[in-house]
């Protein structure tokens, strides 16, 4: 069975009427996507924000008769700030193998590995996590991701205690007990975060007693070794102070889910607490360390 597919460029302002427009003609899936590189970033509760200029997807199956949608379409551009329109024939393919074969084992630093659970885990001395795409933000495949995971490959978390703050898929706190951290904490104010993490950490037979999960409210009052935090950088300043009260002098932090260019709003909200301060960079995100004095 093959499908039939409508591309259409627009922008936020026209959205809606170009979504009702396809949908009144039976479209079996909508989907948008930025049509430029415009990350939207910390929306608010509740809030759900589009990028300027769109490109709005609509799936039909192959014998809907789509030539009046399209002469509309045409139409109604100038109206409708629409771009382009394009028409595409969609042949079926097994889309679950597709999207399979998309995640590959990935390494980072020199020991630690994720692998997808579908994949033959080789018999050798490297960290092995297993973790598959998910509804949890922390798969490996984000840069913010793998800037902390590489971090943490070059540790020596040999018997501390950890604080992973926004914990997502737990991807960070599970990596730091696989590399020999004594015990960590994996805190969200997802709860779909916090059974992702639960979930995560069975699969990779981590003792359920070496991981709390809590939302932040619930936090163990107590310092850590190691403070992590893979959020946005909004988020990341207004923590500071409760991040850095997490610290002891001698302590880790290294913090990701920054651009570029909010790396000085970090610096400003953490570097006078900290020694070794350092930035590092991957694509257009940044990466954040430093030892609390």
């Amino acid at each position: 069975m093959s499908w039939q597919q409508l591309v259409c460029h627009t922008t936020s302002k026209h959205q809606e009427v170009v979504v009702d427009t396809m949908e009144a003609v039976g479209a079996v899936s909508i989907t948008w996507q930025d049509a430029e590189d415009d990350p939207i970033l910390e929306p608010r509760p509740g809030e759900m924000r589009l990028w300027n200029n769109l490109v709005v997807t609509a799936l039909y199956e192959e014998d809907t008769d789509l030539n009046a949608l399209q002469l509309l379409l045409e139409t109604r551009k100038a109206d409708w700030q629409i771009e382009s329109v394009l028409y595409e024939i969609v042949e079926d393919q097994p889309w679950e193998r597709a999207w399979m074969d998309s995640f590959q084992p990935m390494c980072f630093g020199k020991r630690l590995w994720i692998y997808p659970s579908w994949f033959e885990i080789p018999d050798d001395d490297s960290v092995k996590l297993l973790l598959d795409p998910g509804l949890a933000f922390g798969t490996g495949t984000h840069p913010t991701t793998a800037l902390c995971l590489e971090w943490l490959d070059g540790q020596d978390v040999t018997g501390q205690e950890v604080l992973d703050y926004g914990c997502g898929s737990g991807v960070l706190a599970i990596a730091a007990l696989k590399l020999g951290a004594k015990h960590a904490v994996g805190t969200d104010i997802d709860p779909q975060a916090l059974l992702a993490t639960q979930d995560n950490a069975e699969r990779n037979s981590v003792d359920p007693a070496l991981l709390h999960t809590c939302y932040p409210e619930k936090l163990p009052k107590q310092t850590y070794d190691v403070v992590m935090a893979n959020i946005l950088a909004g988020p990341l300043v207004e923590l500071a102070p409760a991040l850095l009260s997490a610290m002891h002098p001698g302590s880790k932090l290294v913090l990701s889910g920054i651009l570029a260019e909010q790396a000085e709003s970090i610096e400003n909200a953490y570097k006078p607490a900290l020694d070794d301060f350092s930035i590092v960079q991957k694509d257009d995100w940044i990466r954040v360390t430093g030892i609390y004095r």
